[in-house]
């Protein structure tokens, strides 16, 4: 299984990264693409692993998606605010031109298994991957399987209570809910917020990133109580490119108030952590998805 190619696709809602490699997650070549419309981006991706002998593709896509193989559903992009990929078969779009095995899941479902086979969750078995960046999207596994129930976790979207002095407290970024997490600490919302600046140009304000890391901490806790992981890891633009990790770890113990009393979390350092594949995470999970695929 080791010497044969597969293929992984990271399809995301501004860029579409193809990629091969094997099963030991080395990625052998990458290419990304612009997401513009869904014919002409499924047209591409399909192409270029066309010619390239990969004997299955993983698939990890932007969301929210049917994952559920006994879905009607199954592949088809669902309720997104890219309108002209709502209900759009993405899997069906890809599988049928190659006609290989595919593995389908969900974006951020596949950085956490990338995490999980190759990087810092190696051996755990209850693991919450979140990624803050453009949006706000969590992959769950739970007793060593993703998460999945009648769709696919999203956590980005659980709700907050909003801190009083917040310019957009009540008025937060996502278009359908103004006070959840998504809302008030993704890109969208630090420009609403802060005169249309990025993450990354907040990071050396103490009184930004303080505002920030206590809505983290409140969502990680949420967290902790109801998925109960053994780590959990952070990732996406937001996440790596400011201190909000590091801050939330006071942040989820001041919001849990020492009501779980475990090993993991009398160490936070190395329970909430940043992500540890240097931005592959999400590729080599794809390429999980693909082995897992093939074998059946």
């Amino acid at each position: 299984m080791d010497k044969v190619l597969l293929g992984a696709l990271e399809a995301g809602g501004t860029k579409m990264v193809c990629a091969t490699g094997y099963a030991d997650g080395t990625v052998v070549e990458s290419e990304s693409f612009p997401t513009t419309t869904p014919e002409e981006t499924t047209a591409t991706c399909a192409a270029w692993f066309k010619d390239k002998g990969i004997a299955a593709l993983g698939i990890g896509a932007f969301g929210p998606t049917a994952v559920n193989p006994s879905s009607p559903r199954y592949g088809q992009i669902l309720e997104t605010p890219k309108t002209a990929w709502r209900y759009f078969d993405l899997l069906g779009n890809l599988q049928g031109p190659l006609g290989i095995p595919c593995g389908y899941d969900t974006d951020v479902n596949v950085a956490c298994l990338g995490e999980v086979t190759f990087g810092c969750a190696q051996g755990l078995t209850d693991v919450v991957y979140l990624t803050i960046g453009t949006g706000v999207g969590a992959g769950v596994l739970s007793g060593g399987k993703l998460l999945h129930g009648m769709m696919h976790p999203e956590a980005g979207h659980i709700p907050l209570v909003p801190n009083p002095d917040d310019p957009i407290a009540g008025d937060g970024a996502c278009p359908y809910h103004k006070n959840c997490l998504e809302g008030l600490i993704a890109g969208p919302a630090i420009a609403k917020r802060w005169n249309g600046k990025k993450g990354s140009q907040m990071a050396d304000d103490p009184e930004a990133m303080d505002l920030l890391a206590g809505y983290l901490g409140q969502a990680l806790a949420t967290y902790i109580l109801c998925y109960s992981p053994q780590r959990i890891i952070i990732g996406g633009g937001v996440g790596d490119h400011t201190p909000i990790v590091q801050l939330a770890r006071a942040k989820t113990a001041e919001a849990l108030n020492n009501y779980i009393v475990t090993p993991e979390v009398a160490d936070l350092d190395t329970y909430i952590v940043n992500n540890s594949l240097e931005g592959k995470q999400g590729v080599m999970g794809c390429l999980e998805l693909a082995r897992q695929a093939l074998e059946g």
